[in-house]
């Protein structure tokens, strides 16, 4: 068997209400609300929206401890109506909700390491010196124990949810914003957790830059190993976006890590109405299910797998060497320079072929370009693009990045061209567009986010290499929106405030006049172009 055959991770079975995520269960597919956790009427019947598309477990706000209580209302509600599907209570910055949480009955509680202990983000860099940093994970203990007795008395599952943007700033001291820092802040909770013989605990590590995300988890699987740790994994891309651009960037960064093997539940994160990201998740565990199967470890053993170096290849015309990726159209084939192998991925897991055929190349001295080619026949689109993400996003994350080609007898040559571009973007190998990344919305959402995501593209959606975040309040404003060059943030309600990166610029905008700011802004920027 090739060392790029697939093979699933063996992790620990935690039971989340009436599903179990991890061991040897079916991947769970997850959703969140974006209503108000207050609202009991529209946060039941977006469950069951949620439900009905073939949900697993549904995710709810709680920022307080009256949002944790309704959370059980909204429990049994549900129950009443003949769904028992199991709800999780997502908490930041307030230990009080999450405590409330677990006494209210929901099935999990979803706590940031960031922010359930360390204060809010500054943004400023802080210095620990040894004792200093000691006593800081003394704190954490003294404040999660407690945590964790109150969940194993209520048979509460417990989710750390560590964000890229909102790590505190003790870890960002030590470690930087790097993915390093991710999966120490973890770590940290991990290792409490283990000492206090509390293991009901699933993980996850989530960035809107799809390669940071990758490799952060790759690190936290080796991390664990070390540790003789085997929890299961939550695999999401946090603030894709919405439409294609949101799908492809989910399917690069999930596809990728479960076509290695990693990951037990997901959560495709859109910008759009919570039950369709269901089907978008559905289409990628099947895919992955196609693939055959040996239960075992990961693979993950040295640092160089975390985040592999560009595959050295000789230069043929453009392509190969320190070229950037170049995608071949089908129609273009016969004019690739001589030299260049054209390497086609078959079988039900194309990319693992292709890695094998390069990497047999390689071990022969025989370090020539290579196209990577891969099929997707008789498919419908949305298929073609989410398989192609998911395979090529494997491939170009590997290191593999001379050139690619798609095919498909069920897309245009422009249509291939155009998602080709698109995973480029997503793997931060090639710009061609502007980038949002924008948040799914949630019961904190300050605006109508689908309306003013749209507004935004409209009126910036003309310009290069941009990468502009639209969040829809301050806990997802700033910090998660980490990799965006601007930021349009909902400050309060009917209000709008505009970053560049991590800074605030402009305060508290009327809503009605935040677009014509924004535009009037990236325009003093001197980064705006007349459509």
């Amino acid at each position: 068997m090739s060392k790029y055959s697939y093979k699933r991770r063996l992790s620990r079975q935690v039971p989340i209400g009436n599903v179990s995520i991890g061991g040897r269960m079916p991947i769970a597919l997850q959703s969140m609300t974006n209503t108000s956790t207050n609202d009991l009427s529209a946060s039941v019947e977006q469950c069951i929206r949620i439900a009905e598309a073939g949900g697993d477990i549904v995710r709810l706000t709680a920022q307080g401890i009256r949002e944790a209580a309704n959370i059980g209302e909204i429990r049994q509600e549900l129950r009443k109506r003949g769904y028992d599907i199991p709800l999780v209570a997502d908490v930041h910055f307030n230990p009080k909700a999450a405590f409330a949480s677990a006494e209210a009955g929901v099935d999990k509680v979803r706590i940031n390491p960031g922010n359930f202990v360390d204060p809010g983000r500054t943004f400023i860099k802080l210095e620990y010196n040894d004792e200093e940093y000691a006593g800081e994970l003394r704190k954490i203990e003294e404040a999660f124990v407690p945590f964790i007795d109150t969940c194993r008395r209520h048979n509460t599952a417990i989710r750390i949810g560590v964000n890229h943007g909102s790590l505190s700033d003790r870890i960002m001291s030590r470690y930087g914003d790097t993915p390093a820092g991710m999966v120490e802040s973890a770590m940290e909770f991990l290792r409490v957790a283990v000492r206090h013989d509390f293991f009901n605990i699933v993980i996850s590590i989530k960035a809107s830059n799809v390669v940071i995300m990758v490799e952060t988890v790759r690190r936290l699987v080796a991390a664990m190993e070390a540790e003789g740790m085997d929890f299961p994994i939550h695999l999401g891309v946090t603030e894709a976006g919405d439409g294609e651009d949101g799908r492809i960037k989910s399917a690069v960064g999930i596809g990728t890590l479960l076509s290695e093997g990693i990951g037990d539940t997901i959560r495709v994160s859109l910008s759009e109405a919570p039950e369709n990201e269901i089907p978008v998740a559905k289409a990628l565990v099947d895919y992955i299910a196609g693939f055959s199967e040996t239960n075992g470890d990961s693979g993950f053993k040295s640092a160089s797998d975390f985040s592999p170096k560009r595959r050295i290849s000789e230069t043929a015309g453009n392509i190969g060497g320190s070229n950037p990726v170049v995608v071949i159209s089908p129609l273009e084939v016969a004019s690739v320079p001589e030299g260049v192998t054209l390497v086609t991925g078959s079988g039900k897991n194309p990319a693992a072929d292709i890695l094998d055929k390069v990497s047999r190349m390689d071990n022969e001295g025989k370090n020539v370009p290579v196209v990577a080619c891969i099929a997707y026949d008789n498919l419908p689109k949305d298929e073609v693009k989410l398989r192609a993400a998911t395979d090529f996003g494997r491939l170009l994350l590997s290191g593999l990045q001379d050139a690619i080609m798609i095919q498909s007898n069920s897309m245009t040559d422009n249509e291939l061209y155009s998602l080709a571009l698109n995973i480029l973007q997503a793997t931060r190998l090639r710009f061609s567009n502007t980038e949002y990344i924008a948040c799914p919305g949630c019961g904190r959402t300050l605006f109508d986010l689908q309306s003013t995501l749209k507004a935004v593209r409209e009126a910036t959606g003309h310009l290069k290499n941009l990468k502009i975040g639209v969040m829809g309040c301050i806990v997802n404003g700033p910090g998660e929106m980490a990799d965006a060059d601007y930021g349009y943030v909902g400050a309060a309600a009917g209000h709008v405030s505009l970053y560049r990166g991590k800074e605030c610029i402009r305060k508290n905008i009327p809503q009605s006049e935040a677009i014509e700011a924004l535009v009037s802004f990236l325009k003093e920027e001197g980064v705006w172009q007349e459509p």
